[in-house]
């Protein structure tokens, strides 16, 4: 009999399932839904809402897919893993019914509640228990709904995460983990602790946390009337849980000091890890406990966040093209214009506030435009470019904080499948750049497998792990990417 591990990718553009051979470690099934990208709601301006029940019925569509292709017997599945988008705010009442519409992580709603609070507790506080500003976080987030939806909060019984959210309607079990609590800023790394302290500033009450577990172990069994509605086994268990960034790490096998991840999906990210519990005095890149840290071998993931990465170029798409344009000519596109796109310089920002920016909210910008010479290819060019350069702003800050960023490990997928970006990226950081054959969801069953104990470590999980392709940064190249970044920065301090 097969041994088959679920991964769910729930991600902000789309909700992704994955049926994983657990002994081959190769995909038997995949399904991503909706086929266009997910809706986010803006009731007001900075807002960005979804509602997680919309989450659940995506899961259940991919689910009830990947078992029809994979022709999923009974007692094939062993395990469940879940990757979601991090800082969402989700909030259920005693029947466990959504209160209200999910803040999401690009919401910026809360940024000043944040930095009301940074400034109250102070900096050395706030650095060094929490390695972070409380900032545009989850925790704020619930201050934010304190303060404006009393009757809302009233309510609450649990928040969760989003994934914890799913893991509740798979269960019935309200759990998080530890990384989990990091990423909403709940966590004091000092005390190795709820952050007390915040939570008393806030006025919120610990009871409202669920429960912290370990990433991988067994996290509840799959209820029976899910179960008979997803077509799977009652009691399968959920056996891993972690944020899409730690956990595209973990699917790059990215878990040692010194190593890094990379994504470029609707947001742009690089996850680098660290055995020491470093931050930016700045707060502009932030610092959470990795997927595989414990007390005695700590780990902690350094992530740089950029909101407008696809979603640039999925707005470009929609504006010079839409349905009659896809990625693969708008890339072929832009390589008809020369590297630097003639001069003109892309901001990508404008996707709520920009923690590499400390939370400011600049908008998308585009520089430098000469109706006599730019058309859309000069556009897409800079658009790419631009991008690039604001990872590149924020490597910077990395490299500021001690890390080394050498080599970085990415999936193929999204703006990474594009020869210009990694033209891009490789040379204006000047980095060597592993592309894999992977993705969060696999990740997320790779996950499940360590936590149900199919596989004893990361070591054997990703036996099945394939490089695609390796990319060198060039000399010339290098020098030219650097005047690029040169310009792109000039820009950005024109307007910060």
């Amino acid at each position: 009999m097969r041994q088959l591990l679920i991964g769910y990718d729930i991600g902000s553009s789309s909700v992704k399932a994955t049926l994983l051979d657990a002994d081959s470690g190769k995909v038997v099934a995949a399904k991503g839904l909706p086929e266009v990208e997910m809706s986010i709601d803006s009731p007001q301006k900075d807002w960005a809402e979804q509602d997680p029940e919309l989450w659940w019925k995506y899961i259940k569509e991919t689910t009830k897919n990947i078992i029809a292709q994979g022709n999923v017997k009974a007692g094939e599945v062993k395990a469940i893993g879940i990757s979601y988008q991090m800082h969402g705010l989700v909030m259920v009442d005693k029947d466990l019914s959504v209160i209200r519409p999910a803040i999401i992580w690009c919401d910026s709603r809360a940024v000043e509640i944040g930095n009301q609070a940074f400034s109250s507790l102070g900096s050395d506080y706030c650095l060094s228990h929490l390695l972070n500003s409380p900032g545009n976080f989850t925790a704020s987030k619930l201050k934010w709904v304190k303060e404006n939806e009393p009757d809302r909060y009233e309510q609450i019984h649990k928040i969760m995460l989003p994934g914890d959210f799913i893991a509740m309607k798979l269960t019935g079990e309200i759990l998080t983990s530890e990384t989990g609590l990091s990423e909403g800023v709940f966590w004091d790394f000092l005390e190795n602790n709820i952050a007390d302290r915040l939570l008393y500033h806030y006025g919120i009450s610990a009871d409202l946390l669920p429960k912290a577990v370990s990433s991988f172990g067994v996290q509840g069994g799959l209820l029976p009337q899910v179960a008979k509605e997803l077509g799977l086994d009652t009691g399968i268990p959920v056996t891993y849980r972690a944020g899409d960034q730690p956990n595209n790490a973990f699917s790059l096998n990215v878990l040692q000091e010194g190593e890094l991840a990379t994504t470029a999906g609707t947001s742009g990210t690089v996850f680098g890890v660290s055995t020491k519990p470093v931050y930016d005095p700045l707060s502009r890149v932030n610092t959470f406990v990795h997927v595989n840290h414990q007390k005695d071998d700590p780990r902690y993931g350094v992530l740089l966040c950029v909101n407008g990465t696809g979603i640039l170029n999925s707005w470009l798409k929609r504006s010079f093209g839409g349905q009659s344009l896809d990625y693969e000519e708008m890339n072929q596109l832009a390589g008809e214009v020369p590297i630097g796109a003639e001069g003109l310089s892309f901001l990508p920002f404008g996707n709520g506030a920009e923690r590499i920016l400390e939370n400011k909210q600049v908008g998308a910008q585009l520089s430098k435009l000469n109706l006599l010479k730019h058309d859309k290819r000069h556009v897409f060019r800079a658009g790419q470019e631009g991008i690039v350069a604001a990872l590149t702003y924020g490597f910077n800050i990395m490299k500021n904080m001690g890390l080394n960023l050498k080599t970085v490990k990415a999936g193929k997928a999204n703006m990474f499948l594009s020869p210009i970006f990694r033209e891009a990226f490789v040379n204006m950081n000047n980095v060597s750049l592993e592309l894999y054959d992977t993705d969060g969801a696999q990740g997320a069953a790779r996950g499940a497998g360590i936590g149900a104990g199919i596989y004893s470590g990361p070591e054997e999980a990703f036996q099945g792990l394939v490089k695609i392709q390796d990319f060198e940064p060039d000399a010339k190249k290098i020098e030219a990417y650097g005047e690029i970044y040169k310009q792109w920065e000039d820009c950005l301090n024109l307007i910060k």
